[in-house]
């Protein structure tokens, strides 16, 4: 079958779910992102009117692929977990050892649908300790909607290209989040960088599917890391804490051992 009858095909199959296709030259159909499973989580999701119009491509990430889209007028993103093509072993390394999810199987499908209710999970745990995070909305099957971080259609861009004026307020800001989102809501994100931060009127965190509980094996591993990603990004913009300072002030030991 050709791209363009790939393309009429998708069309239609939206317009018989109900969805209004908005910027349709930018929403090019992909058959590894809508597949048959994400068309009946979009018709479910559609159905109890959480979306009603479906935009162009926000970002294209190693497991997912994020898009603009309303409900009623009002901005949101859908963040779409690829079944077919998603990292099925780097996602295991996060799921396995979350108490969370100790019950899921260990097929390709399962792990994924379970990856994206972690995900709700996680952004619903960081916002209510007050951490700037999109608000999770809903979640069907491989299918997240949340609330979109951005301003007139357009998304905040990622930190590292953002212009920043107080580097070295936006780090103590950054800093904080990461004692915040591990005393509050006993979480560490686990993969936090430049990559996974989003900068408007303040940094905004994302991606938290991977993010994993305080008692996780290898919590301390990842705080650590997503340390020493921050102070890499930040050095040579502002004077930074040593690692292990700040690894040490989080989680109150005296010597760094992970």
């Amino acid at each position: 079958m050709s791209v363009e009858k790939k393309q009429q095909r998708f069309d239609h199959e939206l317009d018989q779910l109900g969805i209004r296709i908005k910027d349709a030259d930018q929403l090019k159909v992909r058959d590894d992102v809508f597949d048959e499973v994400t068309l009946l989580a979009l018709y479910k999701l559609v159905h109890k009117k959480w979306i009603s119009v479906i935009g162009g491509s926000i970002s294209t990430g190693k497991e997912a692929n994020v898009f603009y889209a309303e409900r009623d007028g009002t901005s949101i993103a859908i963040k779409i977990y690829r079944i077919r093509t998603a990292n099925f072993n780097t996602m295991s390394a996060y799921i396995v050892g979350d108490r969370r999810f100790s019950n899921v199987k260990k097929n390709r499908k399962d792990l994924i649908f379970a990856w994206t209710k972690k995900e709700y999970a996680n952004l619903a745990r960081a916002r209510d300790s007050g951490i700037p995070v999109p608000e999770p909305l809903v979640w069907d099957r491989n299918i997240l909607v949340m609330s979109f971080i951005g301003k007139d259609e357009c998304p905040y861009p990622h930190l590292r290209n953002a212009e920043i004026g107080d580097p070295g307020g936006v780090y103590d800001c950054i800093i904080g989040y990461i004692d915040t989102l591990y005393h509050k809501a006993e979480l560490v994100h686990a993969d936090l960088s430049e990559f996974n931060i989003l900068y408007g009127d303040k940094p905004y965190l994302i991606d938290m599917g991977q993010s994993v509980t305080r008692d996780h094996p290898r919590a301390l591993q990842f705080l650590m890391r997503d340390i020493k990603n921050i102070n890499r990004f930040f050095a040579q913009r502002c004077s930074v804490q040593s690692e292990i300072e700040v690894f040490n002030a989080v989680t109150g030991l005296d010597t760094y051992e992970p």
